[in-house]
């Protein structure tokens, strides 16, 4: 039976990529990208309608530079359909009362995930995983994703990459870098916000921590798959209580 690594691993994950994101500050991200060798997951927004996310005019080299990061080994994520949150349903991840799928009709939901792989495919990349804008999705996203060939989800509470709904989800429970002894972390990073704290920060764990960064491949090679450990389901109660009380008293930004 195959063990989990017994030191910490991580896993970097850049969300909210698309042609109108502020461009200078994601030159920085892949500056460091490229400089240790990192393979992340970039969580690409196919066809962008929210105004939040548009920084810059449309950059005609985005296309290629997703192309090329993941010749290197990055792992491309659906990252919604249009990163529009107007949705009210309760979320698998119930972290935000407004999402882009939770409580969408199932029909739907199918059609703009079929709509957003179209895209992304068109363009040269081959979506592999799901990442869902605000947390939000629900069991009939699960399903439309299972019917379109998706089978991994970037998202959940645990120490280890799970399986539950007919998926395999690699958890993601962090939004810096932060030592960690064992287990694998997610660190989601929204760059269109980075400040020059969070360059640095993410910087300074890079030089210390660079050769425990591994990739969606590696993981699905080397972890066990099974399914949520009573220990997880713990886990995953706690960190909930724990984010929503830093939401509310403002400390942290969940997406």
């Amino acid at each position: 039976m195959r063990k989990s690594p017994a030191k910490a691993q991580y896993l970097l994950r850049f969300d909210d990529l698309c042609p109108t994101m502020d461009r200078a500050r994601w030159a920085r991200m892949a500056a460091l990208v490229a400089r240790f060798g990192i393979q992340p997951i970039l969580a690409v927004v196919p066809d962008n309608r929210d105004p939040e996310l548009e920084h810059d005019a449309a950059d005609e080299g985005f296309w290629e530079q997703m192309r090329a990061l993941q010749n290197s080994g990055a792992t491309i994520g659906l990252h919604g359909y249009r990163h529009v949150c107007a949705a009210g349903g309760r979320s698998l991840i119930p972290l935000h009362r407004r999402t882009e799928f939770a409580g969408v009709a199932r029909e739907l939901q199918r059609e703009w995930i079929g709509r957003g792989l179209t895209i992304l495919r068109a363009n040269g990349l081959h979506p592999r995983i799901w990442v869902a804008p605000r947390h939000g999705f629900d069991r009939r996203t699960l399903r439309a994703l299972r019917a379109e060939g998706i089978g991994l989800v970037s998202d959940g509470f645990a120490m280890g990459p799970f399986r539950s709904e007919g998926v395999v989800w690699v958890p993601q429970q962090i939004w810096s870098p932060v030592e960690k002894s064992s287990g694998l972390w997610t660190i989601c990073v929204h760059a269109n916000s980075a400040t020059d704290e969070t360059v640095g920060a993410l910087e300074d764990f890079l030089e210390r921590h660079s050769f425990q960064f591994t990739s969606v491949d590696r993981v699905l090679a080397e972890w066990p798959v099974s399914g949520r450990s009573l220990r997880d389901r713990w886990f995953h109660a706690r960190m909930i209580w724990r984010l929503r009380l830093r939401k509310f008293r403002g400390r942290l930004r969940v997406s």
